[in-house]
């Protein structure tokens, strides 16, 4: 893989530019990084706020061959290349919280956000937000600088991101690859087996978190029946939170 970094001082968004790039044509392994992003967007539409350079500001693009239904799978190598990343730079060992947040302690660290690209360019974008030295304001979060003690800059950090990138790229290649990935992935989880409240577009649901399909649905038991989930907002709860089960 050819990775081509395009380091930004700053931009509106480093998703919204790449997703714009990528429909015209712009290959697999290109990269922006930025130093600040003026309109960064989390899941369900919420803005990212961050100090300028405080944070791991940072779009990938992909290209593997896999159906619409199995891209999630590029955005797990990418979850998991960023953990390892990580855990070789600071020491800090965070959880992959499903959909796609980096926690520590369930207290978030980070997080990934991806668009995909259809029509003849098919790919997926897949970003990934990650609080280095400081954190957003009015938000529950955590940092690396809070967590270790060690001041790491983004620059470094993407050395190694796209460094563990690389096998996991490989791997989406090959049904016992993306297999490999799904085990890595659900290992790393922390919503398994725990109480959650999932909130919808339209309801609430509460619920045992099972297991991750192929797919990257989540399977909860609701009631004593399997509901599966293919997005959503996650809350992790204590079993005195979710006594009504």
């Amino acid at each position: 893989m050819i990775w081509r970094v395009e380091h930004l001082a700053t931009v509106d968004s480093t998703n919204s530019r790449l997703a714009e790039a990528a429909r015209h044509g712009v290959p697999e392994g290109h990269v922006i990084i930025a130093d600040y992003q003026s309109a960064g967007r989390g899941r369900l539409d919420r803005t990212w706020l961050s100090v300028p350079g405080s944070s791991f500001l940072c779009s990938i693009l992909l290209r593997p061959a896999l159906s619409p239904q199995e891209l999630q799978l590029a955005v797990v190598a990418v979850a998991l290349a960023a953990r390892a990343a990580l855990v070789r730079l600071s020491g800090v060992r965070p959880q992959l919280k499903w959909p796609n947040d980096l926690v520590v302690d369930d207290v978030k660290l980070g997080g990934l956000l991806a668009e995909l690209i259809g029509g003849t360019t098919n790919g997926v974008v897949v970003g990934v937000g990650i609080n280095l030295t400081s954190t957003p304001p009015d938000f529950v979060a955590t940092c690396v600088r809070d967590l270790a003690g060690v001041t790491i800059t983004p620059l470094a950090l993407l050395d190694l991101v796209l460094e563990e990138l690389e096998p996991r790229r490989m791997q989406l290649d090959s049904e016992d690859g993306r297999q490999a990935l799904r085990t890595e992935y659900q290992s790393s989880l922390c919503t398994l087996g725990r109480v959650v409240k999932i909130e919808l577009f339209d309801r609430t649901v509460v619920g045992h978190a099972r297991s991750v399909d192929p797919e990257g649905r989540l399977e909860v038991e609701v009631d004593g029946s399997s509901e599966f989930f293919s997005a959503g907002d996650v809350v992790h709860l204590r079993i005195d939170e979710g006594s009504t089960l």
